[in-house]
């Protein structure tokens, strides 16, 4: 048995020590894709609690348990009978994209603002995705609602003027329907600052938290 920690190589050493709790381990046997979602999730989220709170120490944990994630899914697929693949198509797979979405850093291209670059990304996302019929194509069903309406608004801006409603001054709503009216103004509005609704919302809850827990010390 290979001794993972013994591997130069810190990455291959992840990829070896997955290799081997995958093939050793009888929980990890069992795991399949869609009972590893809800830990993505969850590693997703605390990831990005530990951004938002720049904790670094917590941002190095949790991006190794993310990436731990990456590599389950990518055992799991290894062992496939029928369409096997490995850490290692993965990771090529992610470097031939990435060289073709930045021509101008490996190619003959030129970008000197962010906007020029992302006209290369879009470009070379758009060569790629030449099967997707509609601009709201793959914008995933199970994102959070702030953050899909945030991502729809931007895609639909292309195609047509935001709906209606959606820039409209933001009311005392008096119905459920008017709320989601008023929400996707409120995203509308975010949007055209440049701010993320999504994690407005979350600063303010982690506001809200800290004065909840302060009242509860102080009770």
């Amino acid at each position: 048995m290979t001794d993972p920690l013994s591997e130069p190589d810190a990455l291959r050493a992840a990829a070896e020590t997955m290799r081997q709790v995958r093939e050793r381990c009888v929980w990890s046997q069992r795991i399949t894709h869609r009972d590893l979602v809800p830990y993505l999730i969850e590693e997703a989220h605390e990831l990005i609690d530990a951004v938002e709170r720049d904790d670094r120490i917590e941002m190095r944990e949790e991006l190794g348990d993310l990436l731990w994630q990456v590599l389950f899914h990518a055992a799991i697929t290894a062992q496939s009978p029928s369409d096997p693949f490995d850490i290692d198509d993965v990771a090529r797979g992610l470097t031939e994209k990435m060289v073709r979405r930045h021509p101008h850093v490996f190619g003959d291209a030129v970008a000197t603002t962010p906007d020029e670059v992302l006209v290369h990304w879009n470009a070379a996302k758009a060569a790629e995705k030449r099967e997707r019929r509609s601009v709201l194509d793959g914008v995933p069903a199970g994102m959070p609602a702030l953050a899909r309406a945030h991502k729809l608004l931007g895609r639909a801006s292309s195609v047509v003027e935001p709906a209606e409603g959606a820039s409209a001054q933001v009311g005392q709503p008096a119905s459920e329907a008017e709320l989601g009216d008023a929400l996707l103004a409120l995203v509308a509005a975010a949007r055209e600052q440049g701010w993320d609704a999504e994690r407005a919302l979350r600063e303010r809850l982690r506001l809200l938290e800290s004065e909840v827990r302060a009242a509860e010390q102080a009770g």
